[in-house]
């Protein structure tokens, strides 16, 4: 690997990647399917169907996009049964030691959550993990919507933090709209099984796809050998 500016950094996703939530992500969605009156639904049949933005996933099953006084209502009760539910998760298996071991190395890595950015940043310190990362950012504005421009903005601040630019970074999450995100700036990205898509959905999106992030940060290096 050569050294400087074009060593390869890490754009991590947080919910369903770092942090091990899906099944709080479902408990959540189904209470907000509740006040439509849709049936619960399974870990399977959300990863089938998951899709962004949020409002078309819900469409899936209403058989119409909610409207906007019904998905403000639906929003609403996601995140409130969701904050409830995310206090008894935990980190996905190994990742303390690989966020350790490639900070030690002396690599970036970075965070990148569609969750509210006043929310997660205590979240993320309350896991021990913030000095980890060279940036820790979180969506600013209404929730919903992709995290290509969130995305773009990210690396504008990274610009700033060694020169990081997106040619020289791999992104890992655990949805389809991670890879999109990527290919938005011209970084790669790396998806990850373990959160809110199938293997087969995420498949689709034409980038590697691994089932454990140690596979993703093995990938990562031998794109920059």
């Amino acid at each position: 690997m050569t050294s400087g500016t074009t060593r390869t950094h890490l754009v991590w996703d947080w919910n369903g990647t770092l942090l091990d939530d899906t099944h709080a992500v479902i408990q959540a969605t189904n209470a907000a399917f509740a006040e439509v009156e849709l049936a619960p639904i399974t870990l399977d049949q959300y990863r089938e169907m998951y899709t962004i933005p949020i409002p078309r996933f819900y469409e899936r099953f209403l058989g119409r996009l909610p409207t906007e006084a019904e998905w403000e209502r639906m929003d609403g009760i996601f995140h409130r049964y969701y904050a409830e539910q995310r206090v008894g998760c935990g980190l996905t298996a190994g990742v303390e030691e690989l966020l350790h071991r490639w900070q030690r190395a002396g690599r970036s890595q970075s965070l990148l959550s569609m969750y509210g950015h006043e929310q997660l940043v205590p979240v993320v310190r309350g896991y021990g993990i913030e000095p980890r990362f060279v940036r820790v950012e979180g969506r600013m504005g209404p929730s919903g919507g992709s995290k290509a421009l969130h995305m773009e903005r990210h690396f504008e601040a990274l610009a700033g933090v060694g020169g990081i630019a997106p040619e020289n970074s791999v992104v890992i999450g655990d949805a389809l709209d991670d890879a999109v995100a990527a290919a938005h700036v011209g970084a790669r990205a790396v998806l990850y099984t373990g959160g809110s898509h199938s293997r087969s959905s995420l498949e689709g999106a034409g980038v590697p796809v691994v089932d454990s992030l140690g596979e993703a940060v093995a990938l990562a290096e031998t794109f920059a050998a």
